[in-house]
């Protein structure tokens, strides 16, 4: 409408239309005579948005008339920042960018919605060294121009070197956004600010600030209201800063780490070493920096294959220095940052590479350190500012690979072998000594921890004992293997003794044989008849249970016996003959079942000694059931509930809900048998119950399935579906023999 007039022109052309002083244009706006003069002889910027409505309004402008006033303010504007050599320069995006796209989603999302309360947008970015900050903003940034039609400016902050003054980086972004220097020489640093913030406020500009230091150094950067929107990229969270929204990054999936590696090598030269190429992403960390060195390494050497690079990773002392392609080396990276900590904080990264799991709490730093738990909390939550630790869920943190290298690399170089070697001993001390507390809470014998144990996590209750047991179990049962290569044989011994009752709660862990033959070959060690004979039984039942292994564990329940013999010790004779059973009826064989669980029962009841009675019981009656003596098995199981029923029962709490739950399930299983299904029907859902309420999970599966056939034959189908459909919902906390059953049954009942 107005053609390639400057603003100045066409304000100064509606005034004098409207037959208008500048008096009376600044009455009727509300802005300055002085601003309205400057404006018409161009000796000011282009006003704000909400300066030229208000110009609009007092000129009695139509809305037509009005929107080209604002279309011609935003034509006045630079559309570009000016690539000025070490100031502001436009965005650039990396052409094999890859992945990452739900996090650019959400910048997309930023950029398309309207202000609330008229609020801008800001993003901070953060995460460790290397995980692709700078990359994924100059990506969004590049993506989204052209929605951002006043301009898109970057402006490197090198908070980790040598970083820029606000002040300076206030001054390169009004000279971008068109101040001039005459103006920019009126202003102090605070009216500089409120300059840039009524500038980003009034126009749709997208900003990156990149690597920024801290909170200070971009506090008087980001606007306050309006249309722009704000991307800072920080190895800190910058949590000091209030009403912005937080993206934060970490390492890449696999298989976009893949994809990049892919993206580099070229496809051909990828796909023909595939597997090579995924583990090179594994031994990067799926950290983008690393990536990216790996694959311009590679692609240097053409003549190399990428197994070749896997070796030079594989080795975890030369793991950093080989990832260093030019002069970009990824240890470098997280040197800058490591510069920055204080003393207290670069020492607990030091220490922290000890740590063998894959994540910690902060009572792992109170162990290394010698300090409380909230001190060292204090401590790693440094770490966390600064990038090198990430708070992965509530209360835990995780050390990336390739930083807890780099830990175990300062240690070395930075702390004395003794106090290495200190620190090392008081975590592992710490973790087996917490994991014998937590599991005796399931003895019969210890049940709570004494009033004068005092440790550095919770353990009032059975429930967090379990908790910890299992969240821990990496960093417990890399500490025991420690253990036992330091021939540290009583401290293993204890700790797996304490796992007893514990063990059955968790079946499916899958290191229950490792445990019990490390204490066995402990207990051999010490020459001790009792250990070695409890640590065969237990490595008979995890044998049995855990790895279908039933030949081997009737053979380590004899070697049990013979020790136990030896030991001259009841309790323990009886248990070697409990497990020796239990593998000869995942054999199949009855008689040989019948034969080992009797002695047991005969033992027991000879010895007077009824610890494991009424599993010995349990196991007699299921011989006697398999060789068509249900009758019997039903009053043999009878006397079993009513021994643990009786007040004076010498077995109780834990162990005693174990067996009860146990043998509720043999009646269920007797009556079955029987063809008295309701009765069966009746003592399976009972032992479901009493299951669930213990926590034995594979054991629910084996009772709903058992529950599902009596449920049939009753003709209950609905009930019989629904309680096959528990089962299947257990997943992997079952058994995979059961769920299979269970699915094969639920597909013979006609639909629903």
């Amino acid at each position: 409408m107005y053609g390639k007039k400057s603003f100045g022109a066409v304000l100064r052309g509606l005034r004098q239309r409207g037959r208008l002083t500048m008096e009376e244009l600044a009455e009727a706006s509300g802005v300055s005579v002085r601003a309205i003069g400057d404006m018409e002889r161009g000796r000011s910027l282009v006003p704000q948005r909400r300066t030229v409505v208000a110009l609009a309004e007092g000129l009695g402008l139509t809305d037509e008339e009005r929107e080209a006033l604002l279309a011609t303010a935003r034509a006045a504007r630079p559309t570009r920042a000016v690539a000025v050599t070490g100031t502001v320069v436009p965005p650039r995006s990396v052409g094999d960018f890859t992945g990452r796209e739900p996090e650019l989603a959400l910048l997309r999302e930023a950029a398309e919605r309207t202000p609330a309360g008229g609020e801008a947008s800001v993003w901070v970015v953060s995460g460790p060294p290397g995980c692709g900050k700078t990359t994924l903003a100059l990506k969004a940034a590049a993506d989204l121009a052209e929605k951002f039609p006043d301009g898109c400016f970057v402006v490197d902050l090198h908070g980790v070197d040598g970083p820029v003054d606000t002040d300076e980086a206030l001054l390169k972004l009004l000279k971008a956004l068109g101040v001039s220097d005459r103006r920019l020489a009126q202003e102090d640093q605070q009216g500089r600010a409120g300059l840039l913030r009524a500038l980003l406020g009034d126009r749709r500009c997208l900003v990156v600030l990149d690597n920024a230091r801290d909170e200070g150094q971009v506090r008087a950067l980001l606007p306050a209201g309006g249309w722009s929107l704000v991307l800072v990229t920080s190895r800190r969270p910058l949590t000091g800063l209030e009403d912005v929204d937080r993206l934060p990054l970490s390492e890449m999936a696999q298989d976009e780490a893949v994809d990049l590696l892919r993206r580099i090598l070229g496809e051909e030269r990828a796909d023909a070493e595939a597997g090579a190429v995924a583990r090179v992403a594994e031994l990067c960390g799926r950290l983008p920096l690393a990536l990216r060195v790996a694959a311009n390494w590679l692609t240097v050497r053409s003549g190399w294959t990428v197994d070749h690079l896997v070796r030079r990773l594989a080795d975890e002392e030369r793991r950093l220095g080989a990832l260093a392609a030019g002069d970009v080396r990824v240890e470098a990276a997280f040197e800058l940052s490591y510069r920055q900590l204080t003393g207290q904080a670069a020492r607990m990264l030091r220490l922290l590479s000890l740590v063998p799991g894959p994540d910690m709490t902060a009572a792992y730093g109170a162990a290394l350190t010698a300090t409380d738990v909230f001190e060292a909390e204090d401590v790693m939550e440094e770490l966390v500012e600064a990038g090198l630790l990430q708070a992965a869920f509530t209360g835990r943190y995780q050390l990336h690979d390739l930083l807890r290298l780099f830990g175990r690399d300062r240690l070395s170089r930075e702390e004395e072998p003794g106090e290495r070697q200190a620190a090392d001993d008081r975590l592992r001390t710490w973790l087996l000594e917490t994991a014998v507390v937590a599991g005796r809470w399931y003895k019969p014998e210890y049940g709570a921890p004494p009033p004068s144990w005092q440790g550095l996590v919770p353990l009032e209750s059975a429930e967090e004992a379990r908790a910890w047991l299992q969240s821990e179990a990496p960093s417990w049962l890399a500490a025991l293997r420690g253990a036992a290569d330091r021939g540290e044989h009583t401290q293993v011994v204890e700790t797996a003794y304490a796992m007893e009752w514990f063990c059955d709660l968790w079946v499916h862990w899958g290191h229950w044989p490792e445990v019990f033959r490390l204490a066995a070959e402990a207990a051999t060690e010490l020459d001790d008849p009792y250990m070695r004979a409890f640590h065969l039984s237990c490595l008979s039942w995890a044998l049995n249970s855990c790895e279908q292994r039933y030949g081997e564990a009737v053979e380590q329940a004899d070697e049990a016996l013979r020790h136990a013999r030896r030991a001259q010790d009841v309790h323990q004779q009886v248990s070697a003959l409990v497990h020796a059973a239990s593998g000869y009826r995942q054999l199949g064989d009855a008689h040989r079942l019948a034969d080992r669980s009797l002695a047991a029962v005969e033992l027991s009841e000879a010895a007077g000694h009824y610890a494991v009675w009424p599993q010995a019981m349990r196991l007699y009656g299921g011989a006697l059931r398999s060789l068509g003596r249900a009758e019997e098995a039903v009053a043999l199981h009878r006397r079993v509930i009513a021994f643990l029923d009786a007040p004076d029962c010498p077995v109780s709490g834990h162990v005693a809900g174990i067996f009860r739950a146990h043998t509720t399930q043999a009646l269920g299983l007797d009556y079955a048998e029987l063809g008295r299904w309701r009765e069966a029907a009746d003592h399976l859902r009972s032992a479901q119950v009493q299951s669930n309420r213990i926590g034995i999970v594979h054991r629910e599966a084996e009772q709903l399935l058992h529950l599902g056939e009596a449920l049939i034959e009753l003709g209950e189908t609905e009930e019989a579906r629904y309680v096959l459909r528990q089962a299947l919902a257990l997943g992997d906390a079952a058994d995979d023999k059961e769920l299979k059953a269970a699915r094969r049954l639920l597909d013979t009942l006609s639909p629903e």
